[in-house]
């Protein structure tokens, strides 16, 4: 193994080093001809693979918890029998496939509106930030607004960790639902909204109330 040396300046130091971290280094080989030795002497590191996002993740994380968008202050209430949600997500996805289902099965009264929107790619975290923004400016007012998709990699999950969408979500008038990937899952848009479900099965089945319990409050 060659000896490793940092030569680069704080600023060219795109990540926090650690143990595992995958890393792209620009820099050079020198040669100790007496010894006849190899050095690699790194002048500017950038995260790479997972680790990437990681940093990512924290340096936005860092950001927006110091301007005070994760606080418990800002939660919203749900509504105890929400009447009329609306749904940023793919419409064609396995996700709302499956909240539709439960809220059909659980209470079939309310009213769902699906504002579709890519949930994965370049352009997605746009797309969600601007289904938010839509179902706010409905003329007729919805009681909550579910953010959701299914299981991914870091990388499919990805635009729900990005700022436009987290902003977003904090921006909102209604009440918002997150409902992203699976229990082990946790993005931006988890901790920013007003409450999290591990799954967007589970955001029907714990924020919908029984059809009869529904009559009974009626």
């Amino acid at each position: 193994a060659l000896p490793i040396f940092w030569r680069g300046t704080a600023e060219r130091l795109q990540c926090d080093l650690s143990d595992g971290l995958e890393i792209l280094c620009r820099g050079s080989v020198e040669v100790y001809a007496p010894r006849g030795s190899y050095q690699l002497i790194i002048r500017q590191a950038e995260p790479r693979g997972e680790g990437a996002f990681q940093v990512a993740f924290r340096r936005l994380h860092a950001k927006l918890a110091a301007e005070g968008l994760f606080e418990t202050r800002h939660k919203k209430m749900l509504p105890k029998i929400p009447r009329r949600i609306a749904v940023v997500t793919s419409p064609t996805g396995a996700a709302i496939r499956d909240l539709l289902e439960v809220i059909r099965r659980r209470c079939p009264h309310i009213h769902v509106t699906v504002i579709p929107s890519r949930v994965q790619g370049e352009g997605a975290s746009l797309e969600i930030a601007q289904g938010i923004q839509a179902a706010n400016e409905m003329s007729v007012p919805y009681d909550v607004l579910v953010v959701c998709r299914g299981g991914g990699s870091v990388e499919d999950l990805w635009c729900f960790n990005e700022e436009p969408v987290v902003r977003a979500i904090f921006a909102s008038r209604i009440p918002v639902v997150s409902a992203v990937g699976h229990e082990i899952d946790v993005t931006l848009s988890d901790l920013v909204a007003d409450v999290r479900a591990l799954t967007p099965t589970e955001a029907g089945e714990l924020r919908l109330p029984p059809q009869d319990e529904v009559e009974r409050r009626s």
